[in-house]
């Protein structure tokens, strides 16, 4: 019967692998290798009885010939570690046969390979007929319109605007620099170097030190050879190759199906046998006994066990589902859950606002030391231009000269109290100098993150607290009334909440965990579990409403202190 199997390799140097080899192993031939000079020969091996090159409309025509092709490829990559291509090496159905084994290859290689910009060279194995493959190789480096390789990665500079860094490929900074984005050379400061952009340089009149500049270390992948080595990708070929064999098998009448998912995905609870190969079977025919047939035999014993055990597990959890004992304690985890959800819920809220208090912390002092950097440079700038013309006045211009000196001794105080200011905005902002300032904004791009995943858990956690509240209702709405009694006294014997999640909790926020957040959370849950009487509920609606009104006073004082820092 039709079988799934798409298997995924990537040739590379590293491993000693050569794409010469590998295409002339596939279509049995004879192929020398320009970059190792070794030749390949495979031609006295058997099996291969179809083997085609497929390219796209912008390759060159000599390519068609897996010998240019491969060695093409090859000179094109110079490191020894090198992906040179990659292998795809698929099941063929045995209920059709040669002529659809092709139209199925070429279908698929056409669509899913060459409209891509990828070339193909496939060859169909059939040596015992039981057994019937193709190898694909694909290149992995696209093309340009002219038929030539394109670069795999493109260097990127970290370019600067104003307080923001953001990476360009020298295409994208040519449109880049008009909107103000400047490349960061080294300059000398002090005895330092830091990187900083020529119009910020200029100002304070520094030195380059260097010629190259700053940039990420690996520069930026190719997005065509992203896209071609994604899982994205692969998962997109084993959908395909599923698509393409059903396809043939429905147009030839055949009820024959194959699945590209795994039995996990498919629902299908037993383990899968492995690929026994060739060797396996040719050892088994001749006798003996083969490791990998003898482990596929175990492994069909025990799926036939495996079924006997999950029937008789699920008649006797069906026997039991509805037993008191049973209900009791799945109302008691259903409370228990909810309690916990509730709690991080509220924990999750409480960060929520000491993040966003230490963003808007962090946005005023940034703002204020970008606004007396600014003043700093005008005012020395100004200084400057003052005191050149002070030099340019002869001695004889006393008054002028005089007044100019006044001018540069109050500037001179303004710029030496900003710069007091500026010490003592980095002191705030915890930067012994202003190269930890990148630091600094890293911390607040993390607290972003922080706050989108908290808003993200915050969500799960309510849909998990609402699924727990609405099982517990169920379940209790299907008690028969006769054993309400029975399941309410055996929930006692389940019950010890508030030690049990207190101990979790402990475990899981240290010496965050709050006591009193718990008992919040329980309460809560209660009420609206319905596990109060009226006379406990108005109490704790009291309690809650001043813990309410404490914390509104909380948060009052804590925006009056915000203002007054402002």
């Amino acid at each position: 019967m039709a079988i799934y199997h798409l298997e995924a390799k990537v040739i590379t140097r590293g491993t000693g692998r050569s794409v010469v080899a590998a295409s002339a192993y596939a279509s049995c031939s004879q192929i020398y290798n320009d970059y190792d000079g070794i030749q390949h020969d495979y031609t006295r091996k058997q099996g291969c009885v179809y083997s085609e090159i497929l390219l796209p409309p912008n390759a060159p025509t000599e390519w068609k010939d897996r010998s240019e092709l491969w060695n093409a490829v090859e000179a094109a990559e110079k490191s020894k570690d090198s992906r040179l291509a990659r292998e795809l090496i698929v099941a063929l159905p045995i209920e059709v046969g040669l002529d659809e084994w092709k139209s199925i290859l070429k279908k698929f290689i056409s669509e899913q390979c060459v409209s891509n910009g990828m070339c193909a060279d496939v060859s169909i194995h059939n040596t015992d007929g039981h057994n019937p493959h193709a190898h694909i190789l694909l290149t992995v480096r696209p093309l340009d319109e002219k038929g030539k390789w394109q670069s795999k990665t493109q260097k990127e500079y970290l370019c600067n605007r104003g307080d923001k860094e953001r990476g360009f490929t020298a295409a994208e900074f040519k449109a880049a620099q008009t909107d103000g984005w400047e490349k960061q050379y080294q300059y000398k400061v002090g005895k330092k170097k830091i990187y900083m952009t020529p119009s910020e340089a200029e100002a304070q009149n520094l030195e380059r030190v260097s010629k190259n500049p700053k940039s990420t270390r690996f520069g930026r992948q190719n997005p065509i050879c992203a896209e071609w080595n994604s899982e994205e990708q692969i998962l997109t070929f084993r959908k395909a190759w599923e698509e393409a064999v059903n396809k043939s098998l429905e147009q030839k009448n055949i009820d024959a199906r194959v699945d590209f998912r795994s039995f996990a995905d498919r629902g299908i609870d037993k383990q899968p046998t492995i690929h026994e190969g060739v060797t396996a079977r040719i050892i088994e025919q001749r006798g003996g006994i083969s490791e990998r047939c003898e482990l596929n035999r175990q492994i069909r014993k025990d799926n036939v066990l495996l079924r006997q055990l999950k029937a008789l597990v699920k008649s006797l959890t069906e026997a039991a589902k509805e037993t008191v004992s049973v209900i009791a304690e799945k109302l008691e985890k259903c409370r228990e859950k909810a309690i916990f959800s509730l709690y991080e819920f509220k924990h999750n809220e409480k960060l929520s606002a000491d993040i966003q208090h230490d963003n808007t912390v962090i946005d005023l002092l940034l703002s204020r030391f970008t606004n007396v950097k600014k003043q700093i440079s005008q005012k020395s700038s100004k200084a400057k231009k003052l005191r050149a013309e002070k030099n340019g006045l002869s001695a004889v211009n006393v008054f002028k000269r005089r007044q100019l000196s006044e001018q540069l001794e109050n500037l001179q105080t303004e710029v030496d109290e900003l710069k007091t200011e500026k010490a003592v905005l980095l002191s705030d902002m915890k930067c012994e100098t202003e190269e930890d300032l990148p630091n600094i904004k890293k911390q607040r791009e993390k607290n972003d993150v922080s706050l989108k995943n908290i808003s993200t858990r915050n969500v799960q956690l309510a849909e998990q607290m609402k699924a727990n509240i609405d099982d517990f209702k169920a379940t209790v709405a299907d008690i028969l009334p006769e054993n309400m009694s029975a399941v309410q006294e055996e929930r006692s014997n389940f019950r010890d909440t508030m030690k049990s999640l207190w101990t979790k909790i402990q475990q899981k926020y240290g010496y965050r965990s709050n006591y009193d957040l718990l008992k919040f959370a329980k309460d809560e849950i209660d009420m609206e579990l319905g596990e109060y009487t009226p006379h406990i509920r108005k109490s704790i609606l009291k309690d809650l409403e001043q813990k309410r009104r404490q914390a509104d006073e909380q948060q009052r004082q804590r925006k009056q202190r915000d203002e007054w820092e402002r």
